[in-house]
Formats: C-alpha cells, sequence, structure tokens
C-alpha cells in the first residue's frame, strides 16, 4: 500500500519535470516576432503557392514541363554564355575565365579529332609506306598534344593563382584542358572572346 503511492508520487512527478522541460506555447498576446504581411503581399504568395495536383498523372506532366523548361534555359545559356542558367559544371567565374583563357588562344588539341581520321584512313590504306607513315605521324602528334597540355596547363595554373588567390580553383585546370579537346565551333558553352584576346 505504501510502496504504490510512493510510485505514484513519483510518476507524477516525472511529469511534471518533463511538462517544464517542454517550452512553453506563445501567449496569445504576445507578438509574434515578424511584421503582419499586407493584404496585396499575402494574396500574392497565395496565388504564387504551388499545388500539388491529386492527380498522379497531372503532377507527373507538370514535373516533365518544369524538367523540360530547365533544359531549354541550360540549352540557351550554353549558347549565349549567360550565367544564371549554366549547368553547375560551368558556373562561376574561375570556369568562365579557364574557358576564356583556352579559347584565346589556338591548341594542337583542338585538332587531335580531324587529325586522327585522317591517320586511320592512311593506315587502311594497303601500302605499307603509308601505314609505317600514319603510325609515325600519330605518335608524333600524340607526343606534341601532351606537350601543349603541358604547357597550357602551367600557364592556365600560373593565371587562375594571380586573379583568384582565395577562391578554390580544384578542376579548372581539367576543365580547361578537356575543352581543349573539343573544336573550337563546336565548344559548350560557346566561346565569348576572339582567338588572341587577353580574358
Amino acid at each position: 500500500m505504501f510502496r504504490r503511492r510512493s510510485d505514484d508520487a513519483a510518476a507524477s512527478s516525472s511529469v511534471l519535470e518533463k511538462q517544464d522541460e517542454t517550452p512553453q506555447g506563445r501567449h496569445p498576446e504576445a507578438k509574434k516576432g515578424r511584421p503582419t504581411p499586407k493584404r496585396n503581399e499575402a494574396e500574392a504568395n497565395r496565388r504564387t503557392r504551388v499545388t500539388v495536383p491529386k492527380d498522379r498523372k497531372e503532377a507527373a506532366r507538370q514535373a516533365r514541363d518544369r524538367m523540360r523548361g530547365e533544359r531549354e534555359k541550360q540549352r540557351q545559356a550554353l549558347m549565349d554564355g549567360d550565367e544564371r542558367h549554366l549547368p553547375a559544371r560551368d558556373k562561376g567565374p574561375v570556369r568562365k575565365f579557364a574557358r576564356d583563357y583556352v579559347d584565346a588562344r589556338w591548341s594542337l588539341a583542338e585538332f587531335f579529332l580531324p587529325a586522327a581520321v585522317v591517320i586511320l584512313v592512311l593506315s587502311i590504306i594497303k601500302v605499307t609506306q603509308l601505314q609505317v607513315l600514319s603510325t609515325l605521324l600519330f605518335l608524333l602528334f600524340f607526343v606534341f598534344v601532351i606537350l601543349d597540355f603541358v604547357r597550357l596547363g602551367l600557364g592556365l595554373r600560373k593565371q587562375l593563382a594571380a586573379r583568384f588567390p582565395n577562391e578554390n580553383t580544384r578542376g579548372a585546370i581539367a576543365y580547361g584542358i578537356m575543352r581543349t579537346l573539343q573544336m573550337r565551333r563546336l565548344r559548350l558553352p560557346k566561346p565569348q572572346v576572339r582567338r588572341g584576346e587577353k580574358p
């Protein structure tokens, strides 16, 4: 009998302690801590609020339309160079400078694909001299492209360190080198500087 009362008292005291620990709700007459929005602002927020349709097909169609719109904005940004809608890998002043640095220079790497096609055609012709010549040309061209990569990478690293000393430039050199492998007219985002122009 005594044990039961003591257990009940302990239980009630633990409940009271928990109630004390829980945060109290805001008093009805206390301030909100933020201004009440004007009527026209509240109505505008209600109109622009995204409503999820109850129909699953309609929701899927709206999601597809949104994705299509975003892809179209990205495509247009890649053509125009609009920074706001570029993909994440192309955004930022560091990546823009890397693109401009590469686009302002001639590089052997951008002619790699056309040269590879010519060398492949020469290697198919069943003339021993032409096949040996195509192999030598490929090796020479490959070595020169690697040297061109080293030259461009060192120059780009130096310029990035000078222009962006306090910013993260990780991946920008590889980004610029991969861009040189594309022919200038096929590069995306489209080049924004002319050959020989300083970025």
